[in-house]
């Protein structure tokens, strides 16, 4: 799946930590961490928070289109 690899790209593209991204979702950051590890799946709510977040849409997120918004 898709998500992983973008959620930290996307991330690093906006100069952005992880403990920062875990703080804006408010949970731990080992979670967090995970997540961009591929480790937990992302929840729906999280990922919808992160597209808004970084301007994208959710197709974007997962892989399904190249561009953003």
């Amino acid at each position: 799946m898709f998500i992983y690899p973008r959620v930290r790209d996307l991330r690093e593209d906006h100069d952005k930590t992880q403990r920062q991204i875990a703080e804006f979702l408010h949970m731990q950051l080992t979670v967090y961490q995970r997540y961009e590890r591929g480790e937990r799946e992302l929840p729906l709510w999280a990922a919808i928070k992160l597209a808004d977040y970084y301007g994208v849409t959710l197709d974007y997120l997962v892989g399904r289109e190249r561009g953003g918004v």
